[in-house]
């Protein structure tokens, strides 16, 4: 009976006036117009970049997906989206900083496209990437190896959002050198209570190195925002040592 008067956890953020300035930049997302699942066109671009502004942001690295079954996207088609967008954002007169890389999928062609050298980098040679949904791949140590001593700095793409993956799996995948990238939408609950939980605890557990929105469409720019208003992502933006300012 006493059970139903029990404190609930808090989950609100203390500083009304929270925003994503601190961290300066937005390092994941889909605002290249019509190349993969997230804006289709300039203007839908615009609107996705307006929100990241609007909420803080000062540069931005967009991230289509490259993946050999459903977006064979490569640099020569992504940096020429890339100056559709800037030509639009110059026509606009928006002013912010804007560059191009990938989120690559860890499908049987990105250990080739490591070795030919050949992925889409940023900041300081950055590279992310994202796993299947179902289950990981065998060799996904290996691979993270590979890239570490060919000079790359791997950056694991949404590990919250990969149902089989644990917080001590997400550990062993840090120690061998890989970056842990959170979507802040997961902690509002977008993606579901599990998703959530999971997001929370790798707060906890203080592997997060990344943040960002993963931005596809104006339901996520609402997430994106709402996430705001959530005590771990303050704890993320005020006393947390998060790596997206030095991109």
């Amino acid at each position: 009976m006493f059970g139903l008067f029990k404190k609930k956890k808090e989950v609100a953020a203390s500083n009304p006036d929270l925003n994503y300035s601190g961290i300066v930049v937005d390092m994941h997302s889909h605002v290249l117009p019509g190349i993969d699942d997230g804006a289709q066109n300039p203007q839908e671009s615009i609107v996705l970049i307006k929100k990241m502004m609007e909420l803080g942001i000062k540069k931005i690295f967009a991230t289509p997906h490259i993946m050999i079954d459903y977006y064979r996207n490569e640099p020569e088609n992504i940096n020429a989206a890339l100056e559709v967008l800037k030509a639009e954002l110059v026509a606009q007169n928006i002013d912010i900083e804007i560059a191009a890389a990938a989120e690559r999928y860890f499908d049987e062609t990105f250990e080739k496209r490591i070795n030919d050298r050949r992925v889409m980098t940023m900041g300081d040679n950055y590279v992310l990437f994202e796993l299947s949904f179902i289950n990981q791949p065998p060799n996904v140590i290996p691979v993270i190896q590979k890239m570490k001593e060919m000079g790359y700095k791997p950056i694991l793409a949404h590990p919250e959002r990969y149902n089989y993956m644990t917080i001590d799996q997400m550990q062993n995948i840090r120690s061998w050198g890989c970056d842990l990238q959170l979507n802040t939408i997961s902690l509002t609950g977008y993606y579901g209570k599990q998703v959530q939980k999971k997001a929370e605890e790798m707060v906890d557990a203080e592997i997060v190195d990344f943040i960002s929105s993963d931005m596809h469409h104006p339901r996520h720019a609402d997430a994106f925002e709402r996430a705001l208003r959530t005590s771990y992502l303050e704890k993320l933006l005020v006393d947390y040592p998060l790596k997206n300012n030095m991109l």
